[in-house]
């Protein structure tokens, strides 16, 4: 299953929403410390709801203890606004995991060249970047739509 990393987010809100996505849409969701903002329910509850009870959250200590847990046979797909690849230039795989680095300052380059592929949404000339959960949403989507792997929607 297409699974989400954060590396170190900054922004609670942020990494709430992107759990409230990721439950709705069964998705785990890594979330690679330090954050910037205290671990936990009351950091998340405001923009997860009451998703929470229904995420499925995998806290790593460290950078070190993520690689440590993820499978060998699992694609690190970065998105970056210094990506090469367009996502919707990607083929994406069942089994890839998506990084987003931290809000203020992205992922160091020692990750950006452990990364398997760096994706970037394409945007017009002026602007920087999108929201962290919008590009989370965004490319999430097409990875689940190219993998089949959305949810079945309940029929009768």
């Amino acid at each position: 299953m297409i699974q989400l990393a954060l590396y170190q987010p900054d922004i609670p809100p942020n990494t709430g929403t992107i759990i409230r996505m990721a439950a709705c849409l069964g998705v785990t969701v890594h979330i690679i410390e330090p954050c910037g903002f205290p671990f936990g329910e009351k950091s998340f509850r405001r923009a997860g709801m009451d998703y929470l009870d229904q995420s499925l959250v995998v806290r790593h200590r460290s950078w070190e203890d993520f690689l440590e847990a993820k499978p060998d046979s699992s694609r690190l797909l970065l998105l970056t606004t210094a990506g090469a690849t367009p996502y919707t230039d990607c083929s994406f795989e069942t089994d890839d995991i998506l990084l987003l680095g931290r809000e203020s300052a992205g992922v160091p380059e020692d990750i950006h060249t452990l990364a398997d592929q760096r994706l970037l949404i394409p945007m017009t000339p002026d602007t920087r970047s999108l929201n962290v959960a919008v590009s989370a949403a965004m490319v999430l989507g097409e990875a689940l739509r190219q993998t089949n792997q959305f949810p079945k929607i309940p029929t009768g």
